[in-house]
């Protein structure tokens, strides 16, 4: 039951109907209104009771990238008006997020606190004189009265993850020694004067909710107790409600990504919520990251963590994320899996944001969402392979209302979400593969597993979308018999196969995945997944491997403090030698930017060790034999009992040119059509395209004399 999320709560004089808020997410649509209000009214639409916008800057020094509004400039409040009537005519609320990006500002010319090089950024920012300090405040205050007048319902004050307002509130960032800088007292005193500006400037009635962090996970900069002891200034300062924030651009502790626990940073907004009501103030706090389900949230308001729960890229994954789990169907909930690739990774640059296990996000007006009863003289169609793309298709067209057969060769749908979702951080996979498998029933699709039909099998259809994926790439090396050699999937069906010394042919993202699997302690004893109330899927799903730990919630948070480096490493020797060997010169090529570099920490912590710029020569029974491209060929034996090769994928569609021999129409997607580059991200969304023409292909034709 979820009667703690459902619960109404007050954020100053606004009444929210439960407790869960769609948090701020930059999305790159901001300048095509259009599509903003589309995006914002389909979540509204679903359930969302406040939703906040995606950081607006306040001035021009204070943009995020070229992509952000600006509110100081024309047209910038104009579009945002649609998006605005979009959600109130659906019922729902509209705060919006007042931003300045300070030192992490692109394409301008930054300016912060003092000139400390961002890392991130990668400028030195110009240090801000008075005016210009005195001026930012009233860019916030104007930027306040602003959405007051123009009818939203609340503000939300950018001050965490590392933005200008976080960068003062830190002695990292913050060398001045004058009113705004010097000592703890001082550096506070920017963002109590911007909160104090903005409550100036709306009135006693109107909600300021201010986003402030709770640990920054940032050597040299602002210990927990000191970012407490600053919300608790804020929230004695005028705040209505506080949103804690977690981590910087710049921190080595991972906040957001796959392999952050669920609800791994909320009890750092319950500390500071208790010290709020220790100080007899009644200023709800709100928590956020990895909180991907309504059931973790109910556990969260139930332990007191926090009064709220922000959820931002759960509501890209699922629209009705609150309507579906409102009325019990959580197995119809298409969860976030934290991957970052379409979302957060897009936000960093100029692409519009969507998601990669929902692609119309962000495409609503492309893609309209029409559920529709099949037609009674339509057509079958196949779709054969029930990997992303084969699953997404599958969707697509049964949603369009053509009747579906879905054909899997293997002995269950999911593709290679199955392999993905063996690997430690990456349970959420199996998350995907449990919805499409409840989502593809409700929408009468037809699936039929451990088949693999021909051509001919096919011949009553009116058109086959072929999605057979992929096959792992062959590497042919001499002296192949002297040692066990897997292929990537070989290595991921049975990993008791692989030994105490493996070297992998390969450094891309699944070998980095299998290197992260291999490593794990333990790693083929399984336990089942939790039930489907925590938001994984039952045990029927899939099985993960949590070593010898009986309690995996409390072993997946302790393996991640360790691969974050807040735990000192175990010690004694790792439970595999793993070698990751590439020809070129970068591991973990293909894995999205904001992931990359926590998977190669890991993995590192793990006792993974990784070699670029060889050549392989030939497998010894010592093991395999390379060439070191930097000294002149000289070879060298990586031990190894075991040899996987993770160097590629090859398309797999033979089934396409059996169709094309006997006329039937069809299409290729996913990796059967191409296989270089390809990612989820692709086949989801080819997935959806090719479902939505072969959709209107098929209406066409019903709809002729």
């Amino acid at each position: 039951m979820l009667t703690r999320v459902f619960s109404p709560v007050r954020i100053g004089s606004l009444r929210l109907p439960h407790r869960v808020v769609m948090g701020s997410m930059h999305l790159n649509l901001e300048h095509d209104p259009p599509a903003l209000a589309a995006f914002y009214r389909e979540r509204a639409l679903g359930g969302a009771g406040l939703i906040v916008t995606g950081g607006a800057a306040v001035d021009r020094a204070g943009a995020g990238s070229p992509e952000y509004l600006v509110l100081d400039e024309p047209g910038a409040w104009d579009a945002l008006e649609p998006a605005l009537d979009a959600v109130h005519q659906a019922g729902a609320l509209l705060a919006l997020q007042l931003f300045h990006a300070g030192r992490y500002a692109m394409g301008v010319a930054p300016v912060a606190p003092s000139a400390v090089f961002s890392r991130f950024s990668r400028q030195t920012p110009a240090a801000m004189d008075e005016e210009r300090v005195q001026r930012t405040i009233a860019a916030f205050a104007a930027a306040a009265a602003t959405a007051l007048r123009r009818g939203f319902d609340a503000v939300e004050v950018m001050g965490s993850e590392g933005y200008l307002i976080n960068q003062f509130a830190s002695p990292l960032t913050n060398l001045r020694d004058d009113a705004w800088g010097g000592d703890e007292d001082r550096r506070a005193a920017f963002p109590l004067a911007v909160l104090a500006a903005v409550r100036a400037a709306v009135g006693p009635d109107f909600p300021v909710i201010v986003r402030t962090s709770g640990a920054d996970f940032v050597d040299g900069s602002s210990t927990p107790e000191q970012s407490a002891d600053l919300a608790l200034r804020l929230a004695a300062g005028g705040a209505d409600a506080l949103n804690i924030g977690i981590g910087w651009h710049e921190s080595s502790v991972p906040s957001v990504q796959s392999l952050v626990p669920h609800s791994m940073w909320l009890d750092i907004a319950g500390g500071i919520r208790r010290r709020i009501a220790q100080a007899g103030l009644d200023v709800p706090v709100m928590g956020s990251n990895r909180v991907n389900s309504l059931p973790l949230a109910e556990e969260a308001l139930a332990r007191g963590d926090v009064d709220l729960v922000s959820m931002s890229r759960p509501f890209l994954a699922d629209a009705r994320l609150v309507a579906t789990s409102r009325d019990g169907d959580l197995d119809l909930v298409n969860t976030c899996i934290a991957c970052n690739q379409a979302c957060i990774d897009r936000s960093l640059g100029v692409e519009r944001v969507s998601c990669l296990v929902n692609p119309r996000a962000g495409r609503e007006l492309e893609f309209p969402l029409a559920v529709r009863e099949p037609e009674p003289r339509s057509p079958r169609v196949a779709v054969v392979g029930a990997g992303p793309a084969g699953m997404q298709a599958a969707a697509t067209l049964a949603a369009a209302g053509a009747p579906v057969d879905l054909i899997e060769a293997a002995d269950s749908i999911g593709g290679q979400f199955l392999l993905a979702g063996q690997v430690p951080g990456k349970e959420d996979y199996l998350a995907t593969v449990r919805y499409f498998r409840h989502e593809l029933a409700r929408l009468g699709v037809r699936i039929r597993v451990g088949v693999a039909p021909s051509a001919a099998d096919l011949a009553d259809h009116a058109h086959v979308i072929v999605a057979t994926g992929v096959r792992p790439r062959r590497v042919a090396l001499p002296g192949a018999g002297a040692l066990p050699v897997l292929d990537y999937q070989e290595a991921f069906a049975a990993p008791w196969r692989v030994g105490r010394r493996v070297a992998v042919i390969g450094a891309g993202g699944i070998a980095v995945d299998l290197a992260h699997l291999s490593s794990f302690p333990g790693s083929p004893s399984p336990l089942p997944l939790p039930p489907t109330g925590a938001g994984l899927g039952g045990p029927d799903e899939m099985q993960v491997c949590w070593g010898d730990h009986a309690d995996s919630r409390a072993a997946e948070r302790a393996r991640f403090r360790r691969e974050a480096g807040l735990d000192q490493p175990r010690a004694g020797a790792p439970a595999r030698e793993i070698t990751l060997l590439r020809r070129g010169r970068h591991v973990g090529e293909g894995i999205g930017p904001s992931t990359r570099w926590a998977v190669l920490q890991a993995i590192r912590v793990a006792g993974v060790r990784s070699r670029t710029g060889v050549e392989y020569r030939r497998i010894a029974a010592e093991g395999l034999v390379v060439a070191n491209a930097d000294v002149d060929g000289v070879e060298e034996v990586i031990p190894a009992d075991t040899v996987v090769v993770a160097a590629g994928q090859e398309p797999h569609a033979p089934l396409a040119a059996e169709l094309a021999a006997l006329g039937i129409p069809h299409t290729v997607i996913g990796g059967a059509l191409d296989a270089p580059g390809l990612n989820a991200v692709r086949a989801f969304e080819q997935g959806l395209r090719a479902g939505t023409a072969v959709a209107a292909g098929m209406a066409v034709r019903l709809a002729a004399p």
